[in-house]
């Protein structure tokens, strides 16, 4: 997706480059954490980011060939920028879903969006550590896991889950996350796709 970029974006990565050399990281794993760290103006994740180069170039192939995004909150899906999002967490259904099964609503739409989009997905998680965990309980096959959710109760665990999963996923070491950070591990890759 072509976009223009802004003069404070650029002066933003010029200072971060200035403070930090990620030349020797793989270039989508280089991206990723360069958007990660820009969004969120804290250079810790340069070493808390887990992410395979093998595992962003699986999502960044499945965006290519038109992969739908599932995001787990409204405010994941509002930081995702130029491509349409599978987000049903503020559906009616989705709460009679949860008070039928005795979940959370970001884990009840989790059930909903894979109903919708089937395996291949890309995931991105940046609220409800219920919501990764409850992916993880599927069998939902995604092209990609972004796992950023934050919170003291159950994100790290919950990252934690994705990374001995076995699937492609990105995520961090601890309880810090969020919905700005999980739009810009995917936005970073969606910019590559752009530039390409």
């Amino acid at each position: 997706m072509s976009r223009p970029v802004h003069p404070i974006e650029v002066e933003s990565y010029r200072i971060l480059r200035e403070r930090v050399d990620l030349r020797h990281l793989a270039p989508l794993t280089r991206a990723v954490t360069e958007r990660v760290v820009h969004a969120s103006a804290d250079l810790s994740y340069v070493t808390d980011l887990v992410c395979a180069e093998t595992a962003l170039a699986g999502g960044l192939a499945a965006l290519r060939s038109g992969a739908p995004v599932v995001a787990d909150v409204a405010m994941v899906a509002a930081g995702i920028t130029g491509r349409a999002t599978v987000c049903p967490v503020a559906e009616a259904g989705t709460a009679a879903l949860a008070r039928q099964a005795g979940i959370t609503r970001s884990a009840a739409a989790v059930r909903i969006a894979l109903d919708r989009v089937g395996p291949g997905a890309v995931w991105v998680v940046g609220c409800a550590p219920t919501a990764l965990t409850e992916l993880l309980a599927l069998d939902a096959r995604p092209a990609l896991v972004v796992g950023l959710p934050v919170g003291f109760v159950g994100a790290a665990e919950s990252k934690a889950a994705l990374r001995v999963s076995g699937l492609p996923g990105i995520s961090n070491r601890g309880e810090k996350g969020g919905s700005a950070v999980a739009a810009a591990a995917l936005n970073a890759l969606l910019y590559v796709e752009g530039e390409e």
